[in-house]
């Protein structure tokens, strides 16, 4: 009866289905092992942003594990400096296209820390934007953001000094600054008027498309096989 199975075609069709079948499967284990992932630092990020706000010079001090601050809620006082904004294209708010305004944040040891003040719109398309900060000195409060590298397609900014950039690239910015700045960048959470408007918390509740792609590689690897059971009796079937 299993005289037919033992043919070269059904053998080769078995092993194929179920080495498909394994590979589904750790594809779909793998999916879970990152949804994990994206768990645990959506944990570590919904703690930082919600922590108690700390001065900033206490995190970004020598040896400063930078990574382990970003979305730290801190406090920076400071003058800023307009005359050195920079602003980002391709911000979006409400669905309306604009920028956002980097200023230096200039503090008391003659250093500074870029400030992402807020969105406006794409009229205000020249630094220093009509929407100026307050003069003196200001308390600034909001969370640790790193720099943003260069997607491996992504735009590059032209050589010379940037009035509107791809991104806050905070060792590019801070080429054309007369000061030292510091290694991360604050996006604040103020609100000085009507413009800027502040830019939205970071969501630490999207948990990424992980669990659905699981579920799919998981369920490939159950149709493949109910396929070659069906298959493999209807083959049982033929060879009476």
């Amino acid at each position: 009866m299993l005289q037919p199975f033992r043919q070269p075609r059904w053998i080769i069709a078995t092993v194929v289905v179920v080495a498909l079948a394994g590979v589904f499967i750790r594809l779909g284990f793998w999916q879970l092992d990152r949804l994990d992932e994206r768990r645990m630092l959506n944990s570590v990020g919904e703690e930082r942003i919600n922590s108690a706000p700390v001065d900033l010079g206490t995190l970004t001090g020598r040896g400063a594990d930078l990574e382990t601050i970003e979305y730290r809620r801190v406090t920076a006082i400071g003058e800023f400096d307009p005359s050195e904004e920079v602003l980002i294209r391709s911000q979006v708010e409400l669905g309306q296209a604009g920028f956002h305004v980097i200023t230096p944040l200039v503090l008391d040891d003659g250093s500074a820390v870029l400030v992402n003040r807020g969105w406006v719109p794409l009229s205000m398309d020249t630094p220093p934007v009509d929407a100026p900060p307050g003069p003196g000195a200001q308390r600034v409060e909001g969370w640790v953001h790193l720099t943003e590298n260069r997607a491996s397609f992504g735009p590059e900014d032209p050589t010379g000094e940037l009035d509107v950039a791809s991104r806050v690239d905070i060792a590019r910015i801070g080429d054309q600054l007369p000061y030292r700045v510091a290694p991360v960048y604050l996006v604040a959470t103020d609100r000085g008027g009507e413009l800027p408007v502040p830019v939205d918390p970071p969501d630490f509740s999207n948990q990424g498309p992980h669990l659905g792609y699981a579920i799919q590689w998981f369920g490939f690897a159950v149709v493949g096989l109910v396929g070659l059971y069906f298959l493999l009796r209807r083959g049982q079937v033929q060879s009476r």
